[in-house]
């Protein structure tokens, strides 16, 4: 599992993950671990040091760029701007020949090509679809970057399938048809095959 946000405190405990991998320490993509975890626990040791409080037996540090294995499942973090209190990354996640990239909350990507560059499939942030979200914070760009940006980034890339995830309020409440015609105008001109998951998403790299 990636990310075990603060929803899950409320959800059946019916899923038991082998391992559970975080993209950084937002209270929405950390905070199910509040009651504790009985698997490990991977993340970089500023996410690990900003969950302390939480009762997590088995935390187990990783490095940016230094990949790991779970199974036959190859991990790569690759460190991203989004937030300057909570360090987040994503995950180049491969398995025989086929790879993904799973990033559901940035405001930019400073290694762009390592992390996308042969990967059949983007897993990008949802907050937005064309309004930007990204400010600076001194040095740092911080927030969220719009669908139509990481769309750019993807046709950049060659990566011609995209899915976006995480969605905010705009497109989860918004008109369905008018924000799906939309996703499927701005990804069209760029040559990718777009779409939207609002209610979480499961991926098969046999898929």
């Amino acid at each position: 599992m990636i990310d075990r946000g603060a929803d899950w405190l409320h959800l059946p405990k019916s899923l038991r993950p082998d391992a559970i991998v975080l993209t950084h320490a937002h209270a929405d993509h950390a905070y199910g671990l509040a009651s504790g975890a009985d698997c490990p626990v991977l993340a970089t040791a500023e996410t690990l040091a900003l969950l302390a409080r939480f009762p997590v037996a088995d935390g187990r540090p990783i490095t940016p760029r230094k990949p790991f294995f779970l199974g036959a499942v190859r991990f790569e973090a690759i460190s991203v701007e989004h937030s300057v209190r909570a360090p987040a990354v994503g995950y180049r996640v491969s398995a025989a020949a086929r790879s993904f990239f799973y990033v559901p909350d940035v405001a930019a990507i400073p290694e762009r090509r390592r992390a996308l560059h042969g990967a059949g499939l983007y897993i990008g942030d949802g907050a937005t679809m064309v309004r930007s979200m990204v400010r600076r914070q001194g040095s740092r760009l911080i927030g969220h970057a719009p669908i139509r940006s990481q769309l750019v980034w993807c046709a950049a890339e060659g990566v011609r399938r995209a899915i976006f995830t995480h969605c905010g309020t705009g497109i989860v409440g918004g008109d369905g048809r008018k924000i799906n015609s939309l996703l499927r105008r701005l990804a069209r001109d760029r040559g990718i095959d777009a779409r939207l998951a609002h209610d979480g998403l499961r991926i098969s790299l046999d898929a």
